[in-house]
């Protein structure tokens, strides 16, 4: 019991080291995202805007409604609210 028990704690720790890496990842890519976009002008973000949209509609066609509505919350988030 014991030996399952530490075998599980194992695997905890390493999904837990998973997640970690996979949220300094995405936490890189925003910052990355946000530094161009303020690169570009008024009318290139409001284009990149527009093609987002109509990529994400095209996405969105297989996609459950509850997945496609958090996809599209994060891409207006990262496009019009960004943190950094």
């Amino acid at each position: 019991m014991k030996q399952l028990i530490a075998e599980l704690l194992v695997k905890l720790a390493e999904k837990e080291a998973e997640s970690k890496e996979l949220v300094a990842q995405v936490e890189a890519l925003e910052i990355v995202v946000t530094a161009l976009l303020r690169k570009l002008g008024d009318d290139q973000r409001q284009e990149l805007n527009q093609g987002i949209t109509e990529a994400l509609i095209t996405a969105s066609d297989g996609a459950s409604a509850e997945d496609a509505s958090l996809l599209h919350g994060y891409i207006d988030k990262l496009l019009n609210h960004p943190r950094y």
